[in-house]
C-alpha cells in the first residue's frame, strides 16, 4: 500500500503516460473543443455538453492527460470545477436515528444539564458572577456522522468515462462526507490517494485521481482490506464503502473472506459491463448500482446513501 509522499510519486510516474492529439482526435468533438495546441475553447465545452455530458466529460478526463501541457493544464482546471458543480447536484439529504449527546453549551446550544453543569454554577453563585458557557454542559439531539472510503478499480482501462465517473465520485464523497472520506486507487498494489484523516484540498484530489493509469491485475481483497483499514478508528455512526468495478478479481485472497470486515458495502459497475459485479454484490450481501456514465454519478450516490 503507498500513502502520502510514495502515494504522490507513483502518481508522478504514472503521469508520463500521456495522449497525444492524434489519438485524442478520434472523438468528433476534440477540433471544436481544442482547435490549436495549447487551446481549450470553455464556451465548446459548455455546447458539448449541453449536447452529450457524458462524452464530453471523457474528453475531458483523457484531455488532462495530454502531452500538450498547457491543455493538460487547462483541462485539469476545468474538469474539476465542472465535476465539483455536477457532484453537487445530488443534495445530500440527512438521515438516521438521532441520538442525545453531552457538549459544550457554546458548541451550538441544547438543553442545560443541570447535573453535569453542577458545579461551574455552584462556582459562580459563590463568586457573584455568571458562569462561562464553555463550562456548562448542553443535551442535544444529533445525527449519526457518515465515514465513506472511495475505491476505485483501475487495474484495466483507466481512460474517458471510467476516468471521468471517478473524478466526479471523489467529488461527491468530499460533498457527503467532507471531515472524513478516503479515496483508494487499487490494482494489486492500492495507492491511498486521500487518507481519511488526511486535510487535503478537494481539487487537488481530483488531480491526483486525474492523473491515474490503468494497470495490474484486480485484487478485490487488498482493495476491502485497505477500505476496513481507513475506516477503522472513525467515530462515524455509520462507515460505508464504495465501490467502483466490474468486480472480476484476478488476483489475492476470495474476496468474499474480506468483505466480513466491512461494515457496509455498495458496489458500482458501468452498466454496459454489470453482471458479475451484480452477482457479487448477491453473494456478500452489498448494496449494488448500475452506473450508465461519469453524469450519473450524483444520482448514483443518493441511490445508495440515502
Amino acid at each position: 500500500m503507498l500513502e502520502g509522499d510514495d502515494a504522490r510519486e507513483q502518481l508522478d510516474e504514472e503521469q508520463r503516460r500521456t495522449n497525444s492529439r492524434r489519438e485524442l482526435s478520434r472523438n468528433d468533438s476534440f477540433e471544436d473543443i481544442s482547435p490549436e495546441v495549447g487551446e481549450l475553447d470553455p464556451a465548446a465545452v459548455e455546447e458539448a455538453l449541453s449536447e452529450d455530458a457524458d462524452d464530453t466529460l471523457s474528453l475531458l478526463a483523457d484531455l488532462t492527460g495530454a502531452t500538450d501541457v498547457k491543455l493538460r493544464e487547462l483541462a485539469r482546471d476545468l474538469a474539476g470545477r465542472i465535476v465539483v458543480d455536477l457532484a453537487r447536484t445530488g443534495k445530500p439529504r440527512v438521515r438516521g436515528v438521532g441520538r442525545l449527546a453531552s457538549m459544550p453549551m457554546d458548541d451550538g446550544g441544547g438543553d442545560l444539564d443541570l447535573d453535569a453543569s453542577i458545579e461551574a454554577i455552584g462556582l459562580a453563585r459563590a463568586t457573584g458572577g455568571a458562569p462561562p458557557l464553555d463550562e456548562l454542559v448542553a443535551r442535544t439531539w444529533t445525527r449519526p456522522g457518515l465515514a465513506l472510503c472511495l475505491l476505485i478499480d483501475r487495474s484495466g482501462s483507466m481512460t474517458g468515462a471510467r476516468l471521468a465517473a471517478a473524478a466526479v465520485a471523489v467529488a461527491a464523497a468530499s460533498e457527503r462526507a467532507p471531515q472524513d472520506h478516503a479515496v483508494v486507487a487499487f490494482s494489486d498494489q492500492a495507492v491511498v490517494v486521500k487518507g481519511r484523516t488526511e486535510r487535503r484540498d478537494r481539487e487537488a484530489v481530483i488531480n491526483d485521481v486525474f492523473r491515474l493509469r490503468g494497470f495490474g491485475p484486480t485484487d478485490l481483497s487488498l482493495a476491502l482490506r485497505v477500505a476496513a483499514e481507513q475506516l477503522a478508528d472513525s467515530r462515524a455512526g455509520r462507515k460505508r464503502v464504495i465501490l467502483f468495478s466490474d468486480c472480476r478479481p484476478t488476483a489475492g485472497t476470495a474476496p468474499e473472506e474480506a468483505r466480513d470486515l466491512i461494515e457496509d458495502l455498495h458496489i458500482v459497475a458501468p452498466s454496459d459491463d454489470c453482471e458479475d459485479a451484480r452477482i457479487f454484490a448477491d453473494a456478500v450481501g452489498a448494496r449494488f448500482a448500475e452506473l450508465s456514465g461519469p453524469s450519473a454519478v450524483p444520482e448514483v450516490f443518493q441511490q445508495l446513501l440515502d
